[in-house]
């Protein structure tokens, strides 16, 4: 089966570890085949992972692209875990959806949850700042 894309003018995209950027006008792709995509608005740069859930959503993102790198990135991912749940044992439940996730190679769908530990974050970074 294939998965039908429209690319907005400079929309940039992963398509199986390749970054493509449109050009000027809308396009739209075809892939046929079954690789890792991921849509801009899904894309992290290294230099935005700039927070410990960020990190997570990194290396996950690296492990959907990068299929290849596995067994040296999930140590990585294991260690940044459990840096964060020693610091916010309130991201237990999310953490460990995304880790059964991550065990069974749905990379995609840990990534999505992962949004949500960075949203969670995001409230927590909020909170404690306001309380200051």
């Amino acid at each position: 089966m294939s998965l039908k894309l429209a690319l907005k003018p400079h929309e940039r995209i992963i398509i199986g570890g390749a970054v493509i950027k449109n050009g000027a006008s809308s396009c739209h792709l075809l892939i046929e085949n079954n690789v890792p995509i991921l849509r801009q608005a899904d894309i992290l740069s290294e230099a935005d992972a700039n927070s410990p859930c960020r990190r997570i959503y990194f290396v996950i993102q690296l492990l959907y692209i990068e299929g290849e790198k596995k067994p040296e990135l999930q140590p990585l991912y294991w260690e940044l875990v459990s840096d964060v749940l020693g610091a916010a044992p309130s991201m237990k439940d999310l953490i460990s959806q995304i880790s059964q996730l991550i065990i069974k190679n749905k990379f995609y769908q840990a990534l999505k949850i992962a949004k949500k530990l960075i949203q969670y974050e995001e409230e927590l970074l909020k909170n404690v700042t306001q309380s200051s």
